[in-house]
């Protein structure tokens, strides 16, 4: 009998997990709606089992603990991006009506991701960018534009792929409930795309205001956002916000460039107290401001900081809307998509807003019980990381702390075996690496026989099933950080359609661009040639130093262009499938590029 894992989600709301490891000895499911929670295994099926709840209708991130390792969940699809942990996203769906994030049969905006030159990081910078459903088609149509950034560890995707941005806006869209608008999503930790210097120990969180986020979003991602969109470039249709950190940085940015933003929101977060100008001027800060929203949960442990800004704006006189939640777990992505879907209503609809603005509430009053943010909770939160992998110049080192595990290897697509890892004395396994080092490649752990992907590298497959994480060293003449300041093309990624797109950043109406159509292979999706093997990134580079003529990359499968008849432009198709590895596939497509002159 086969016997296959996997999540169940039941009618009443209650949710088995099931996980299969015939080795283990203990296995815990750690789920936001309920903590971590030992596992039983059935010794028929082999299959460690536990049903849990009944839990509100929503998405939850969650992993297995093996033997103390957290794992993501390899039956699941969902995943959710971040420099550090690692889970996979259990989506209950609602049994009566539907959700704000619900992926519904409406028209769909496309998600766009860019890179851009950023001279205030001296580094290529990256974002994802949101642009409403009729943006193709209206082109002579400008938009109003949202700054919205995710928290900290986060990376510039988790607005996107766990906050469900786009379809929450979608939804509302097609209800007539929002007004239309592109969203910016940028990274908020910008530090983290440069090469790790040894012995640093990973870069520390940035400051707020003067920093190279916020100097990066003034001058660098705004000015490249308005000049390859169109956007409408003044105060009253520029928004700013985010959850957590990015809150933090939404609130700081706005209020330091009143000129340049009108709606500021907060979604579980708060601001320095001290920006001059500001709250010292309530009646001329209050005229700038459509919009000023702030939200966040009674048990978030954020709660009493957020409060405390809510009441220091009452008493200076600026005026706001504050909204609470009680029953969303505290700082989570449940609360982050509520709060989302609840301001995009307000945003560049002044009236609304002001309604808004004048029902606004005053903050609760303290009772001394709220929970506060300090040094020991960050501390606890954010513990010193793990580098890995840790980029040398002729070598890549990797880590993984698992003092329990008796065995620990590396296991990438390079290496016909296994590589066995060594231990320190504070349980941290390690081993270097120093073959085929500037080529992109998979890799995981093989810990006491189980696949691990590293919880340190921010870079994960975006592979079906099992995620290996992904290795690109800085020094490769293909990656991103190292290219300078260079034009690059933007990714687009059609939901509909589950296709991939990859336009140029230069101008293509001298001739007809040649097109390549990415064939994906059998594990692959259609973000994998372009997350893994950097098909972008190839060509950016090919044109920037003039090999080749600018080009169209696609993992679609072109069936509308058999319609064409001789008048389709000619395709040339590489398979991944054709190839071992992504090293290969790389090379594979530089090659096939550069027949193209």
């Amino acid at each position: 009998m086969q016997v296959n894992a996997g999540t169940i989600c039941h009618d009443d709301g209650t949710v088995t997990f099931q996980y299969k490891n015939d080795q283990a000895k203990e296995v815990l499911v750690d789920v936001q709606f309920a903590g971590r929670v030992p596992m039983v295994r059935d010794e028929q099926t082999g299959l460690w089992t536990v049903t849990l709840g009944p839990a509100a209708p929503d998405m939850y991130p969650y992993c297995f603990v093996v033997d103390g390792v957290s794992i993501m969940d390899p039956q699941c699809d969902l995943y959710f991006p971040n420099e550090g942990f690692k889970n996979s996203l259990l989506e209950i769906p609602s049994r009566e009506g539907s959700l704000a994030h619900d992926i519904r049969p409406v028209p769909h905006g496309s998600v766009m991701y860019i890179h851009y030159f950023s001279t205030s990081l001296g580094a290529t910078n990256q974002a994802v960018v949101y642009l409403p459903p009729g943006y193709q088609r209206n082109r002579d149509k400008k938009y109003p534009v949202f700054y919205l950034i995710s928290g900290t560890t986060d990376t510039e995707e988790v607005y996107y792929k766990v906050g469900r941005a786009n379809y929450i806006l979608d939804n509302l869209l097609a209800e007539g409930a929002a007004e239309e608008m592109i969203i910016v999503m940028p990274y908020g930790n910008p530090y983290k795309l440069l090469p790790t210097k040894p012995g640093m120990g990973g870069m520390p969180q940035m400051q707020f205001g003067r920093d190279v986020f916020s100097l990066d979003l003034i001058n660098d991602l705004m000015p490249y956002v308005e000049q390859h969109f169109r956007t409408i470039n003044d105060r009253d249709h520029r928004a700013i916000g985010g959850f957590s950190r990015g809150g933090n940085q939404g609130l700081s940015n706005g209020l330091h460039h009143l000129d340049k933003f009108s709606y500021l929101c907060s979604y579980s977060s708060f601001t320095s107290t001290d920006i001059p100008g500001v709250y010292d001027n309530a009646a001329d800060t209050n005229s700038k401001l459509h919009l000023f929203w702030l939200g966040v949960g009674t048990d978030d442990f954020l709660f009493g900081n957020a409060r405390d800004y809510m009441e220091f704006l009452d008493k200076k006189g600026i005026r706001s809307v504050k909204e609470f939640t009680t029953d969303k777990f505290g700082h989570t992505w449940m609360n982050a998509k509520y709060f989302l879907d609840k301001t995009l209503r307000l945003l560049f609809k002044p009236d609304v807003a002001e309604e808004a603005m004048k029902n606004g509430k005053p903050a609760p009053a303290a009772t001394g019980q709220e929970q506060q943010f300090t040094a020991g909770v960050m501390a606890r939160l954010f513990p010193k990381p793990i580098v890995s992998p840790e980029y040398k110049d002729n070598s890549i080192a990797f880590r993984f702390k698992a003092a329990d595990a008796k065995q620990v290897s590396l296991v990438t697509e390079l290496l016909s075996e296994p590589l066995p890892m060594q231990k320190d004395d504070d349980g941290v396994w390690s081993v270097e690496l120093t073959d085929q080092i500037m080529q992109p490649f998979t890799y995981y752990f093989l810990v006491d026989g189980m696949q691990t992907a590293d919880p340190n590298d921010m870079y994960l497959a975006p592979s079906k099933g099992f995620k290996p994480s992904i290795a690109d060293h800085p020094a490769s003449p293909y990656h991103f950080a190292g290219m300078g300041a260079i034009q690059h093309g933007m990714v687009s990624y059609n939901l509909d359609l589950n296709e991939a797109w990859y336009v140029p950043g230069t101008d293509m109406r001298e001739s007809m661009p040649k097109l390549i159509q990415l064939v994906p292979g059998k594990d692959d999706t259609m973000e994998s040639w372009f997350k893994i093997g950097g098909a972008d990134a190839v060509a950016d580079k090919l044109i920037a130093d003039k090999k080749i003529k600018p080009c169209i990359l696609t993992t679609s499968s072109l069936d509308f262009m058999k319609q064409a008849g001789d008048n389709a432009p000619q395709i040339q198709t590489l398979r991944a499938d054709d190839y071992k590895t992504w090293a290969e596939r790389r090379q594979a497509l530089e090659s096939l590029l550069l027949k193209q002159k």
